[in-house]
């Protein structure tokens, strides 16, 4: 079954995790400790967070999931309830924080004009918030090629679930096996699997090539090389 819609996971995918999140975490951290050092040290602890680097470690909860799952620990640490307003409040934080810092990997737009060329619909699947999403695909001048842009709170479920990616195949009128997830974590594979879509790794974030590998019906060093492995499936 030929590929008709492309969607992507967004951070370690086409936007720098390292120089976008690490530093913007910190950030974050420190403002919801205002000024507690014991609970900005609990929160460095538990986020895996490298105060010698100034980077998130790759065993960081922080990679793959979304803030209403590692943000119930956040919570926890800070003495405050677990609830929506404060996932709200992290994300407006993480939000701010990231567009400051936020960065690309490659050059998204010439590799998304060129798929647009080809006729693939193109969406965003991301464990970040929708807000957060928009807002840093706005920046990099990306909105305006993806047909849709869906996070964890957009209503139907976050990742490795299948929802987010039956939803954009429902919404572009096509099949869950004429869809294609790129990715760079098990998180994105996985959810690829449930729905019954073409899985695509890319080693552009943190995981390995056989780490991905058995879960992966292709692996790539990045999303630049997606133009000519679509060409070839299309050959």
């Amino acid at each position: 079954m030929p590929l008709r819609a492309i969607l992507f996971d967004k951070d370690g995918t086409f936007v720098d995790f390292h120089s976008t999140w690490s530093p913007a975490a910190h950030a974050v951290m420190r403002r919801l400790a205002a000024g507690d050092e014991d609970k900005l040290r609990q929160l460095i602890e538990v986020n895996h967070f490298d105060v010698e680097t100034g980077l998130i470690r790759s065993t960081s909860p922080m990679i793959a999931q979304s803030s209403a799952d590692y943000g119930v620990t956040w919570a926890s640490v800070l003495g405050v309830a677990a609830d929506a307003a404060f996932f709200s409040r992290m994300d407006g934080m993480f939000r701010e924080e990231g567009l400051a810092t936020v960065a690309p990997i490659g050059e998204p737009t010439l590799m998304l004009a060129e798929l647009r060329r080809e006729g693939y619909a193109l969406g965003v699947i991301t464990n970040d918030s929708e807000a957060g999403a928009r807002a840093q695909c706005d920046k990099l001048g990306l909105t305006a090629w993806f047909d849709a842009i869906i996070g964890y709170d957009s209503g139907h479920g976050r990742k490795p679930e299948p929802g987010p990616i039956l939803a954009c195949a429902r919404r572009f009128g096509v099949a869950p096996g004429e869809t294609a997830l790129v990715g760079d974590t098990l998180h994105d594979l996985h959810a690829a699997r449930a729905a019954g879509a073409t899985a695509i790794g890319v080693l552009s974030g943190f995981a390995g090539e056989a780490e991905l590998a058995e879960h992966a019906d292709h692996v790539l060093p990045d999303i630049m090389a997606l133009p000519a492995l679509l060409r070839r499936l299309r050959a």
